[in-house]
């Protein structure tokens, strides 16, 4: 460590006499891989704040919003993903793929990174291809017990993996890898917001229990039509909820709590610190980036596992902190039916809220974006 410090003091020091660093950092879709993303670019800053960043992503997907929201500028591919649901939508897949490549040689020719991170999703792979064809160093982060494709593919010719959990030896050469958690943003890691602060953020009420519901950044279909079923459950039990819907329940959401007022609704919480503050539980997808980030907030939660993730990875997930007697797990086929009778129970049962608190705050990692920053400056250096 001490060596690191040293490289990254070198680092900024040679930025005053030379160009300044620039590091691309590639990947998006979903908020377990742009709130990383963002987590370790801002511990980048942090560390050596003459470096400059660029993210590059797929053109209308979620990290065209919320890179810029975090302060960073981002560069969009014409890119998209294998569709499983519908054969033909992959037609256009190899012109897209091409058109992908053309675009990052542009953004390399302008940007002249000397290194590249990926996340993962699908928009990571031409930027890193690309760079490691140019013999730019890339660094590859994987936050799930399961490897994405993308990923998989581009971890030969990596200068180095991190990733969430051990045993991924199956997807990446050992020698490249290292264990380091998942990063999570200090807002949230580093948070002391009170409950009451996190209340009045969100115009609610103190004195009642508040449930946050997080069905994942992009939504989850049966835990909010589970919610927007048994509504008025919440208020027969005096309880408030935080409920982030997604875009395609939005409306729908804030047509049903219009005339509640301990309702609160919206597609998504760019603040999550608060919504974690004011939450006593949390209905969850058990993603790796949702585990994380409940296991450093120390909440009792109820895990809903997304059922068609690779390898059912979410039911693992959620399953071994069952196992530890860490959470509750609810599967997402009968979620319409026992969800909200579960997370009012659990709502009621301070025993049980504790001991998963307890529980589930041992599983926390904090400093996992500073490893990462640290060590990718120092093979920069």
């Amino acid at each position: 460590m001490i060596e690191e410090n040293k490289n990254i003091n070198n680092l900024n020091s040679s930025k005053q006499q030379l160009q300044p660093v620039r590091i691309i950092i590639a990947g998006g879709g979903t908020g377990g891989h742009i709130f990383p993303a963002i987590a370790i670019a801002n511990k980048i800053k942090k560390l050596a704040p003459g470096t400059e960043i660029l993210f590059v992503g797929a053109k209308r997907k979620m990290e065209m919003e919320k890179v810029p929201l975090a302060g960073y500028a981002i560069e969009g591919l014409d890119i998209a993903g294998f569709n499983r649901s519908s054969l033909i939508k992959n037609i256009s897949l190899p012109y897209k793929l091409i058109k992908s490549f053309f675009q990052v040689g542009q953004i390399f020719k302008a940007f002249k990174p000397i290194a590249v991170i990926g996340v993962g999703g699908y928009s990571s792979f031409p930027v890193l291809r690309f760079a490691q064809s140019k013999g730019i160093k890339t660094f590859i982060h994987e936050s799930n017990s399961f490897a994405g494709k993308s990923n998989i593919l581009l971890a030969k010719k990596a200068t180095k993996i991190y990733v969430a959990t051990d045993g991924m030896e199956k997807f990446f050469p050992a020698a490249k890898m290292m264990v380091t958690g998942n990063p999570v943003r200090e807002a949230i890691s580093s948070s002391f917001l009170t409950r009451e602060e996190g209340i009045e953020f969100f115009n609610l009420d103190p004195n009642k229990k508040t449930i946050l519901s997080i069905g994942g950044s992009l939504g989850a279909k049966n835990i909010n039509e589970a919610l927007a079923a048994h509504l008025d459950e919440f208020e027969k039990n005096n309880l408030q909820l935080i409920w982030q819907t997604g875009k395609p329940f939005v409306a729908i959401a804030k047509t049903l709590a219009a005339e509640r007022p301990a309702i609160w609704v919206n597609d998504f919480i760019m603040q999550m610190e608060y919504a974690y503050a004011a939450a006593d539980v949390v209905i969850s997808r058990s993603g790796a980036m949702a585990v994380t980030e409940i296991s450093v907030q120390k909440k009792a939660a109820l895990f809903v596992p997304y059922p068609f993730a690779a390898e059912d990875h979410q039911t693992a997930n959620a399953q071994k902190l069952v196992n530890k007697n860490a959470a509750m797990m609810v599967k997402d086929s009968e979620a319409l039916n026992t969800l909200v009778p579960a997370i009012i129970a659990l709502s009621k049962d301070e025993q049980k809220q504790l001991t998963f608190k307890t529980n589930i705050s041992t599983l926390a990692i904090t400093n996992a974006d500073e490893v990462i920053a640290k060590n990718i400056l120092s093979s920069i250096s």
